[in-house]
């Protein structure tokens, strides 16, 4: 593959972005607009194990293959990568470890990030082709890689699966929340829940669903007002496609929660949701101005997380269901 030419249409594609889910999530729309592009193309994706229901089954895709390095050397991957014959590895992550991998593949050719649009700006020195984006979204910038590669589908739609049903949930409607995140300080206190959850069950008369994995259940302890739903991965897509609404982070089931249309709203602190935010009209963004921009690591709350009140948040949410059965009740009406 040359610097002025893209894929000619029929080649073998290695896609590397190995987590984490919301990740994941901003990468699909380009990996879909690559296949609609150039439909004869076998796409194959590496990810960790733990994110493949998140792959399971779409069109885009020949298969997804687990990076599991626990059950093997990266040594055996690589390996078995370099059977497949890719034409193009493409790197989707920006760390060392996943351009290692776009490298270690034996495709004849690699594109990735420019090195200041790298997580990790080394991991640009294994491409053989680097692309600097012009959009602040990632996913957009996704986007802008494909360009390089002859796309020109802006869509930020993706196909995902149904999901399984697992654990209890509410007959009726009910408003969905994913507290926990990658780290602590974009978190939302627990407390604040708890707030949220009485005056949604006081003046909407919605119950709000708590979605966990099995080893955090115990940090919720017993809220009022708020119904426990533990589940795996699947679970929660299935959830979430269930959910009148939704209150995330950001952190994967937010983006979930967009990629799936679901109206609900979005709390930021630390990040930037200009960068990170939710893909969707139907989610309203609620950030204090004054909070300063950071990717670190924090393991503490955050102020400015603890600044966006139950009672604010409970105000947006009720625009967005309000707004949300409106929109419901016309395209009922003109059908």
């Amino acid at each position: 593959m040359s610097e002025t030419s893209p894929l000619n249409g029929n080649e073998r594609v290695l896609v590397v972005r190995l987590g984490a889910m919301g990740d994941i999530l901003h990468a699909l729309p380009a990996v879909e607009s690559l296949k609609r592009r150039y439909p004869a193309v076998a796409i194959d994706w590496i990810v960790k194990p733990r994110w493949t229901p998140l792959l399971e089954g779409n069109p885009a895709l020949r298969r997804v293959i687990p990076f599991d390095r626990e059950r093997g050397s990266v040594w055996a991957m690589a390996q078995r990568l370099r059977d497949a014959g890719y034409h193009l590895a493409i790197d989707l992550q920006g760390l060392i470890q996943s351009a290692l991998v776009a490298k270690f593949s034996g495709a004849r050719a690699t594109i990735g990030y420019a090195r200041t649009a790298c997580r990790e700006p080394l991991a640009s020195l294994f491409y053989g082709r680097r692309i600097q984006p012009e959009s602040p979204h990632i996913a957009r910038m996704h986007l802008d890689l494909m360009r390089a590669l002859g796309v020109s589908d802006s869509s930020l739609d993706c196909t995902l699966p149904a999901g399984e049903p697992e654990g209890t949930l509410p007959e009726g409607p009910f408003v969905l929340a994913s507290p926990f995140a990658g780290w602590q300080s974009k978190q939302w206190p627990l407390a604040h829940y708890q707030r949220l959850a009485a005056l949604l069950a006081a003046n909407e008369g919605l119950p709000l669903v708590m979605n966990v994995p099995e080893a955090d259940r115990h940090r919720l302890g017993d809220m009022a007002h708020v119904l426990p739903h533990v589940s795996s991965l699947s679970g929660l897509i299935h959830a979430t496609r269930l959910a009148t609404a939704v209150v995330g982070v950001d952190s994967g089931p937010l983006h979930l929660a967009a990629a799936l249309g679901r109206p609900g709203v979005a709390l930021f602190g630390p990040t930037d949701p200009a960068r990170n935010g939710p893909i969707s009209q139907n989610i309203t963004v609620l950030r204090d101005p004054a909070a300063p921009v950071s990717y670190k690591r924090v393991d503490a709350e955050s102020e400015w997380m603890r600044r966006l009140s139950p009672e604010a948040v409970f105000e947006a949410l009720r625009s967005a269901l309000h707004a949300s059965a409106a929109k419901s009740t016309s395209k009922e009406h003109a059908q």
